[in-house]
């Protein structure tokens, strides 16, 4: 719980670098969150099955946004590439699939452009 809160007090924050570990924490607590709030929408009603989103759930899609953008960009920036690489799921099938590697990658031993490493 500690990554995840980590990634949200830093939810402005493009510089540095995120570990694996603080990037997956903050992707597996928003899964979670998420599904626990996909049945709060079916039990109040409030699910929209044409849009496939619920108020409580698309309240929080939108504000995790900005944090979960930030958060990537510091893990891509871990693996030493520029933060517009997540710009690659723009690109069909292949380009999540890439975006997806470089996020599962290792950190950069020691300092890169971005900083010292966070281990």
């Amino acid at each position: 719980m500690n990554w995840y809160l980590q990634a949200l007090n830093k939810y402005a924050e493009f510089n540095g670098r995120a570990r694996r570990k603080e990037y997956w924490f903050f992707v597996l607590f928003n899964i979670l969150i998420s599904l626990a709030l996909g049945i709060v929408d079916h039990i109040t009603g409030s699910f929209d099955p044409t849009s496939g989103v619920g108020l409580f759930g698309g309240i929080y899609a939108i504000a995790l946004l900005l944090p979960g953008l930030t958060v990537t960009v510091r893990r891509l920036h871990d693996t030493d590439r520029s933060g517009w690489w997540v710009l690659l799921p723009f690109i069909p099938i292949l380009g999540g699939l890439i975006l997806f590697y470089f996020l599962v990658l290792d950190s950069t031993p020691g300092r890169n452009e971005y900083g010292d490493s966070p281990k």
